[in-house]
């Protein structure tokens, strides 16, 4: 098996030999064998142990072990605790899907803080068969049944190719430590149950299953390959504009693809969507309809499907005092810059002079309100926001991604938009402030 780590560090992951390295590390059989590869060949790692607190005394046992390991082969070992189970409640989790996230953020930090270029797991052949059934047994696409990624950005998964069974032999013939997990031979859990009932089943059938099954995912891979180059052209025929904020589909001619549900999902199962139901009759629905997955929202615009993240835009307001010179707006792709001055310059829709006697300082900038109403500038009259958003024909996400500055309660400016001309500048104004935009973050 040495060998076969090493001629796949040639291969397959020769950018692994020389950057400093982190290895995940539980004690198990799997994370112990991972880390006795990487030192018999020359790797430059160091470890990172996850104590979830979850098996007591047993838990304590294993961080120690990792502890006594690095010291023994003289190499940088970090540890953290965890309140896995009160995470996993806090976050309506799984305690496996809780303590997944904790540490792979933790993981990453590490990476951040301490230069590693790469996170090494040991996941292996038969972790990659767990969860390409777990998938398969949920409800699955393509990608569902490619299983785990050997190389998925920093994190590298270098065993994949080999089994359990690999992995278990070159232990023992190496005499090698390891920690046994309690919890992995309970049932109760859907991965341990297909560990210890449903796999062996399948090897009994077929003892070569496990090379089987990887020569049917590699077909597939090569599939999906195919497939994810087929789906660029289609992308540049349905999506109208993309940026960072945003994508817009053109439904008419997603509708006009043969078979449009199945390029749907396709097109938008990257976004943790799983009602292709529900999105599917979006194509058909009255306009302002959404969904919403976890991460995204799609929203039916007209002729369109707007796809943007979920997004944490607070709803406070964020005050702006006279002595203030600039502004940062949270999770908006431009920022305020202030100016006294006594004269008005030249105007755009970025760029507003405001009588600074007119204002009552702090000014307020906030999302609108049901029931704000402006006097817009070059018109008679006062008009509701709501009325002004609908005849520009702003879409839901527009309206939500609307700033107002307030003086008190009385709108200044929708911010890039339009002005309320009882608060701008004339040639009798003495002092002047002039509010202009800054796309510093586009």
């Amino acid at each position: 098996m040495l060998k076969a780590f090493q001629d796949l560090l040639i291969n397959r992951f020769s950018f692994l030999k020389e950057p400093p390295l982190l290895l995940a590390v539980s004690g198990g059989l799997d994370s112990m064998v991972l880390t006795d590869l990487c030192l018999k060949s020359g790797l430059n790692i160091a470890l990172a142990h996850c104590n979830f607190k979850l098996r007591n005394q047993e838990s304590d046992g294993d961080e120690d072990f990792i502890k006594n390991f690095a010291q023994t082969n003289h190499l940088e070992v970090f540890t953290t605790h965890f309140e896995t189970e009160s995470f996993a409640t806090t976050t309506k989790q799984s305690i496996q899907m809780a303590a997944r996230q904790l540490r792979y953020e933790w993981f990453e930090t590490l990476k951040n803080q301490h230069g590693f270029e790469y996170i090494l797991t040991a996941h292996h052949a038969d972790d990659n068969l767990e969860t390409t059934l777990i998938n398969l047994s949920r409800g699955t696409g393509l990608e569902g049944l490619t299983g785990i990624p050997e190389l998925n950005g920093f994190i590298v998964r270098p065993l994949l190719k080999f089994s359990r069974e690999d992995i278990h032999d070159f232990a023992t013939f190496h005499n090698l430590s390891w920690r046994e997990d309690s919890s992995n031979i309970s049932t109760k859990y859907v991965r341990n149950n297909l560990r210890h009932t449903i796999i062996p089943l399948l090897k009994n059938l077929n003892p070569s299953f496990i090379e089987s099954f990887q020569k049917t995912q590699n077909h597939l891979k090569d599939t999906q390959s195919i497939l994810e180059d087929y789906m660029l052209e289609i992308e540049d025929k349905v999506i109208e504009s993309i940026d960072e904020n945003q994508i817009i589909y053109n439904i008419d001619k997603i509708l006009s693809l043969n078979n449009p549900k199945a390029y749907v999902y396709q097109l938008l199962n990257a976004y943790n969507f799983t009602d292709w139901t529900q999105i599917t009759a979006l194509l058909e629905a009255q306009s302002g309809k959404q969904i919403s997955s976890s991460t995204h929202r799609l929203l039916k615009n007209r002729s369109h499907l707007i796809l943007t993240p979920l997004s944490d835009f607070s709803k406070d307001s964020i005050s702006i005092h006279a002595s203030d010179t600039f502004v940062s707006i949270p999770n908006q792709p431009f920022d305020l810059k202030l100016e006294i001055q006594t004269f008005i310059g030249p105007t755009s829709k970025d760029v507003l002079y405001l009588d600074f006697e007119l204002l009552q300082f702090p000014l307020r900038l906030s999302h609108w309100n049901p029931g704000d109403y402006f006097y817009p500038s070059g018109m008679n009259g006062k008009k509701k926001l709501s009325k002004y958003f609908k005849d520009e024909k702003f879409s839901l996400i527009d309206k939500e991604n609307t700033v107002i500055i307030y003086s008190g309660n009385a709108v200044i400016w929708i911010v890039g938009k339009r002005a309320d001309k009882r608060f701008m500048a004339t040639t009798s104004s003495t002092k002047i402030l002039k509010l202009s935009i800054n796309n510093a973050h586009s």
